[in-house]
């Protein structure tokens, strides 16, 4: 059994009072990005490296997933109201800027207007809603209104499993921090029959690729 992890920095952003607009500063940033010019939109980005199972010719299959937090993320100039969603996102595949925004809405499931990413491309994925309330916003941190788990945990032949999080806020605040979290996969390398690994590796191979041709 191997125990993986992967972290994600802390970061904070500022609220321009005239324009609206968002500032991520160099020294607060933490490899972070705004995918979305002043939309609110937050994203890290990272990969589990899986090369030396790859060359070994060996398939993971994962036992366990989970994200460790510090502390909800902080505000300053929120209202009632006001709120953040939060995801945190293992994939066997990259995902761009909208795929990721987009599992904040629709996660992974089929139908009209839903992600492009699939259940079994999915390790693991939640979702978390904040918001503002009257008790809380003196405070300068928000609620957690909402808690959601999505994902297949299906075993990968890939040497890359790509971790994400992004932070979308909405609402009046004025400076938002989000605190360091560690994603965490526990998996188990073994060997498969060798026609059962090479449809595997293939798939993986491609999974991978899907990204470029877009």
């Amino acid at each position: 059994m191997k125990t993986l992890a992967k972290e994600h920095n802390p970061f904070t952003a500022t609220r321009d009072s005239g324009s609206g607009n968002w500032d991520l500063t160099e020294a607060s940033s933490g490899g972070w990005t705004q995918p979305f010019a002043n939309q609110g939109v937050f994203l890290s980005s990272t990969y589990f490296d899986l090369a030396g199972m790859s060359m070994d010719e060996k398939t993971l299959f994962f036992k366990g997933a989970l994200v460790q937090d510090v502390l909800n993320a902080s505000t300053v100039g929120s209202a009632p109201g006001d709120s953040i969603g939060v995801v945190d996102l293992m994939s066997v595949r990259p995902l761009s800027d909208a795929e990721v925004f987009n599992f904040l809405i629709n996660g992974n499931l089929s139908g009209p207007g839903s992600s492009t990413l699939t259940y079994h491309e999915t390790v693991y994925g939640r979702i978390r809603q904040y918001v503002t309330t009257i008790d809380t916003a003196t405070w300068g941190s928000m609620s957690l209104l909402s808690s959601n788990q999505l994902g297949s945990m299906n075993p990968t032949a890939s040497d890359r499993i790509y971790s994400y999080r992004l932070i979308s806020a909405a609402g009046s605040l004025t400076s938002l921090t989000g605190y360091g979290c560690r994603h965490i996969l526990a998996a188990e390398a073994k060997e498969e029959a060798e026609y059962e690994y090479l449809m595997r590796l293939k798939r993986s191979y491609e999974l991978q690729q899907s990204y470029d041709e877009d």
